[in-house]
């Protein structure tokens, strides 16, 4: 099906380019933030998927899109050429930097490349009110994205612990499909 609204507005259709100059275009402001204006603009966005489309249809739609952004962050803000180590000390660093949150590797099989791993202080749910679900749909995706970006390989990866399901750390397994 060919993407009619892309031939009308290319800002429609990602790129990296579509960004702009941040630093140009805000000067006075900025590149920062607060996380309340990002939340806002995610869950108001969610909220109108899933009374469009349904709840699973409208997180499979965030975990797109959260591909799409973690294949290209991956692509232009990190050495796809690094060993494993460097890559994920890079991918740590990085996260930190831009405030995205904390991550850890809890565990790597090295022979199947299944992986867990935790985000803390996330900028998807930290501090949301406790509702017994896991809410980072997008995060999985963008998890993805970047592990599919380094490796070659595809990855389904699902969110296990949840600050949303009264946890501290939002917790995913990583598993590798070949």
């Amino acid at each position: 099906m060919e993407n009619v609204f892309a031939q009308e507005n290319p800002h429609n259709t990602f790129t990296w380019e579509n960004l702009g100059d941040i630093k140009e275009g805000r000067g006075d402001l900025g590149e920062d933030m607060p996380v309340l204006v990002y939340r806002l603009m995610q869950y108001t966005m969610l909220d109108v998927l899933t009374k469009a489309y349904g709840s699973d249809r409208a997180n499979e739609h965030f975990r797109d899109a959260g591909f799409l952004a973690g294949t290209e962050f991956a692509r232009n803000t990190l050495d796809l050429s690094a060993d494993f180590d460097t890559f994920v000390a890079n991918l740590q660093k990085v996260l930190q930097e831009l405030k995205i949150g904390i991550l850890r590797m809890e565990a790597f099989d090295s022979a199947t490349g299944n992986m867990v791993l935790t985000v803390g202080q996330d900028l998807d749910c930290s501090g949301l009110p406790v509702t017994n679900e896991t809410v980072c749909f997008y995060d999985e995706g963008f998890i993805s994205g970047i592990l599919e970006a380094f490796t070659g390989r595809k990855y389904d990866v699902r969110e296990v612990d949840c600050w949303a399901n009264g946890d501290r750390v939002c917790r995913f397994n990583g598993i590798a499909i070949d």
